[in-house]
């Protein structure tokens, strides 16, 4: 019988141990990997604006934005910037006050989203746009830091891009131009779609605007102004065809006072 209870003490007592050394572990402090997963879903707000104009709007496309881990590259966030302009009179009339909205406005363009972060998070966030027009497409980026929990919301990190939107008009592409003067018209926007014209809130009047006919090794062999037609966003020239084989008809415009440049080509 003392075999027996001894048997039994025995096992009671591991039982008791095994029930201890459970209890412990249960009550330990979470490993710091543990706490680490813990992540803190935080608001990130961006706005990708056209330099001296408005925010990129959905008529022009809006704009790409892409937030990556700047050590590791991840992409943390992706997606397309949708809205209006933003309201011309906060952004291009009002005097600019420090800490005071200038984007933030019903329906304004941005990109927003919510990244789960687990400690401060160093990133670049990278923008692209006007979406549909490929060819007047231009790209900026910012570093940051991210804090977990800290939102950024109102007008948000803000990344410009520096611009113009030139469409060519006339003449038509796989036109044959053979000789004497060709007619060239042109659409000029800023990249968020504003309109230009001389004496406007756009004025095309401090813009240099050529249409120049290019020769096969890039050289310019002749050129003219372009002037408005009287059609908001329109401006034409007749350039003179030069005797030389040509590759190239091309406008370009530049404000180079406050950094926009644009061009658009057409072989003929």
């Amino acid at each position: 019988m003392s075999l027996l209870r001894r048997s039994i003490r025995t096992a009671f007592i591991g039982l008791v141990l095994a029930f201890v050394g459970t209890a412990h572990v249960a009550a330990s402090p979470a490993s710091a990997s543990d706490s680490d997963s813990t992540a803190v879903s935080t608001t990130v707000t961006v706005r990708v604006v056209s330099n001296d104009a408005k925010l990129i709007q959905d008529p022009v496309g809006g704009a790409r934005v892409v937030i990556r881990h700047a050590e590791t590259g991840e992409v943390l966030a992706e997606g397309r910037q949708t809205g209006n302009s933003g309201s011309t009179d906060k952004i291009m009339n009002r005097p600019h006050e420090r800490g005071a909205s200038i984007y933030e406005a019903p329906g304004a363009a941005k990109f927003q989203t919510t990244i789960p972060l687990t400690g401060p998070t160093p990133v670049i966030v990278t923008a692209e746009g006007p979406l549909d027009y490929p060819e007047a497409m231009q790209t900026a980026s910012a570093s940051a830091t991210l804090m977990p929990g800290e939102d950024i919301t109102g007008d948000g990190l803000v990344l410009t891009l520096h611009g113009f939107i030139v469409e060519m008009l006339s003449p038509e592409a796989g036109a044959r131009v053979d000789g004497g003067t060709v007619a060239v018209r042109a659409r000029v926007r800023l990249l968020c779609g504003c309109p230009t014209q001389p004496d406007g809130l756009w004025d095309a009047s401090r813009y240099d605007m050529k249409a120049q006919i290019v020769g096969a090794d890039g050289s310019v062999l002749t050129e003219a102004p372009m002037r408005f037609t009287g059609t908001t966003n329109e401006y034409e020239a007749n350039v003179q065809m030069p005797p030389e084989n040509v590759a190239t008809l091309r406008v370009v415009v530049a404000d180079a006072d406050r950094v926009n440049f644009g061009v658009a080509e057409r072989e003929i």
